[in-house]
């Protein structure tokens, strides 16, 4: 038997490890890397001037797009998407860190399963529909008027829909459970132990919390602020339905190129240099991430 598992063992070494991964590869690069390169040669196309809404012209390929994008409008709507995006981001985290906080460590086991199972429910619902489902809600004399009126504290219409504060809304609602599951994960794994010895060394709950629970559970925090950021400034959908005219996001300027002006080129452009600047602010932030956790292991020890 073991002249013939020696073998066996030398043949499966000579297979690469990552052969393994190769449906999880096929899948990202056949939904994600040629959709990607496909946009990026797009961007360096020309629109026929005979047909402008005809097929992009590749036998001439310039920078020119790049150029046109690189406007006061693009940085100025960049920078609008930036501002929704990051408040919707740090809104997130501060209502769901406490509920994955609950979640993970103070609902017994039993109910954990249904509870999360509840959370990415809506996730079963077309997103169009749950967003489009907030101008029935939040139209002018809509429930939630009905709800303030009664209440006392409206007593006109409700003048929410159509706005920033909308498109807030219609965020932090969409992306909420993106920011709790990670951070569930990354508490649910802290060892209870750890808690208990902090406990018994002398240290309160806020302390413990500030000095086990929050530092062990940055991984969860830093993957959700992450997801939840990268979503939101590429949304397209919640600023549209929910903003109007006054939600504009560079999400909107790519489809306005694309789908109304026919200049698939300059939103293929603009959705580059979308890519590319988020791009930079995550590396940004990534670093800042690092600093900070390879300082705290520096002055408070390796544990952390």
């Amino acid at each position: 038997m073991t002249a013939i598992a020696a073998p066996l063992r030398r043949r499966r070494s000579l297979v690469p490890r990552w052969i393994m991964a190769w449906p999880a590869l096929a899948w990202w690069t056949f939904f994600f890397v040629i959709p990607l390169a496909w946009i990026i040669v797009y961007s360096f196309g020309t629109v026929p001037a005979d047909n402008a809404a005809g097929p992009v012209a590749l036998d001439t390929l310039s920078l020119d797009n790049y150029g046109e994008s690189l406007s006061e409008i693009f940085f100025r709507v960049f920078g609008i998407t930036i501002r929704t995006a990051g408040m919707g981001t740090i809104l997130c985290a501060l209502l769901g860190f406490p509920a994955a906080y609950a979640l993970a460590l103070h609902v017994p086991s039993r109910w954990r399963s249904l509870l999360v199972f509840l959370l990415i429910l809506p996730y079963w619902t077309s997103f169009l529909l749950r967003t489009f489902a907030w101008r029935i809600i939040l139209a002018p004399d809509g429930t939630l008027a009905h709800i303030l009126k009664g209440g006392g504290l409206i007593s006109g219409p409700l003048l929410m829909l159509d706005t920033n504060a909308a498109v807030q809304l219609g965020i932090v609602y969409n992306y909420l459970p993106v920011m709790i599951l990670p951070i569930y994960v990354a508490l649910e794994k802290i060892d209870p132990s750890l808690l208990r010895a902090s406990m018994d060394l002398g240290a309160g709950p806020v302390r413990t919390f500030f000095a086990v629970t929050l530092p062990l559970s940055t991984p969860g925090l830093f993957g959700g602020l992450l997801l939840s950021f990268i979503l939101a400034a590429g949304d397209y959908v919640v600023p549209t339905i929910l903003g109007g005219t006054k939600g504009l996001m560079v999400g909107n300027l790519v489809a306005t190129q694309t789908l109304a002006s026919h200049n698939l080129p300059l939103g293929a452009a603009m959705a580059v240099l979308l890519i590319v600047l988020l791009s930079l602010i995550v590396l940004a932030a990534g670093v800042v991430f690092w600093v900070a956790r390879a300082t705290t292991r520096y002055f408070k020890g390796p544990a952390l």
